[in-house]
């Protein structure tokens, strides 16, 4: 039965002042930006449209002429369009990002007419040493938050978690939380871009003046309760022949499942779409080919391919590891 043929695309990108060389170095995403601190691999977001390599047009466009691809239960309408619900990026953290948080769906479209971020992180690879900052160590008061950043004793009130490759955390709306240098990550998120600076090391823009904050409005929809340290959830591998895949993260915004595809010879691996829903898959190591009937595109380390809802029949090959992420 032949049905909707997935979409490679092409990667908006960000220079950040606090990104590196990694998104190029490791994904050969071949990008001329430094510093090259995000890929924003499956995006409709205004503020940075992935393109489809083969029409040329932005993902927006497509999935806007044609909001079926979307499937069933995932439409969020703004302003009378149809929006794809997630955000997908490489983050290469070179430097500490900011001290930030992001607000709930409630308060993001109320105050700044965009919807709320709770997002996931998944390590694809981290230095010796390298942290993250997970909410407050201590509860806190607002006064007590404005008092430690006038004397610049935040980061003792910061709750700091170590970071390895394949580590994955959890983000919920209103959680102060920074990237720390050294990471390499990838990102699942609501499609927002609604970020909220606490601090930021004093750090100067590109106008040559200190970065802004936004310590009001971080006040208004921050968790200043201790948080515990996250713990990695169990995970478990199940295997069919030529593929082990693991559930990283399931929330009402998005599900992400990892695949690790290791196929030899002629064998393929069948991967299941279902009506309801899109997937992006995020080649995030190794590469492969995705087959359907009349169709074949290959993908690297790095690649997104968007999966339509209603997809055709797909197969896959390859020596791969692949982020899933549907609704």
């Amino acid at each position: 039965m032949t049905g909707k043929k997935p979409m490679l695309l092409r990667p908006a990108a960000k220079d950040y002042l606090w990104g590196g060389t990694r998104l190029n170095d490791d994904f050969n995403l071949d990008i001329p930006m430094y510093p090259f601190a995000e890929a924003w691999v499956c995006s409709t977001h205004p503020d940075g449209p992935s393109i489809v390599t083969e029409s040329e047009k932005t993902l927006e466009d497509v999935l806007r002429n044609d909001p079926s691809l979307l499937g069933r239960h995932v439409l969020q309408v703004t302003g009378g369009k149809a929006e794809l619900p997630i955000l997908i990026k490489l983050i290469d953290a070179k430097s500490d990002l900011s001290v930030q948080v992001h607000p709930d769906d409630e308060y993001a479209m109320r105050v700044e007419s965009q919807w709320g971020k709770t997002e996931m992180w998944y390590v694809l690879s981290a230095k010796p040493g390298a942290q993250l900052v997970y909410g407050f160590n201590r509860d806190m008061e607002k006064e007590q938050v404005r008092k430690a950043l006038d004397e610049k004793k935040l980061n003792e009130c910061l709750n700091h978690v170590p970071v390895r490759k394949n580590d994955l955390f959890f983000i919920e709306a209103g959680t102060v939380h920074a990237i720390g240098a050294g990471c390499l990550i990838a990102e699942i998120q609501q499609s927002s871009n609604v970020t909220y600076r606490l601090y930021d090391y004093d750090r100067i823009g590109k106008d040559g003046k200190l970065r802004p904050l936004h310590v009001d409005k971080a006040l208004e929809v921050a968790n200043l309760k201790s948080s515990a340290s996250p713990r990695q959830p169990m995970r478990v591998l199940k295997y069919v022949n030529g593929c082990a895949s693991e559930l990283l993260s399931r929330c009402k915004y998005f599900q992400v499942e990892r695949m690790i595809l290791n196929t030899e010879g002629r064998r393929l691996v069948d991967f299941k779409t279902g009506s309801n829903s899109f997937h992006a898959l995020l080649c995030v190591d190794g590469c492969g080919v995705l087959f359907g009937e009349g169709y074949m595109q290959n993908f690297f380390k790095g690649d997104c391919v968007f999966v339509p809802a209603d997809s055709m029949e797909l197969r896959l090959h390859g020596m791969a590891q692949i982020l899933d992420v549907s609704c």
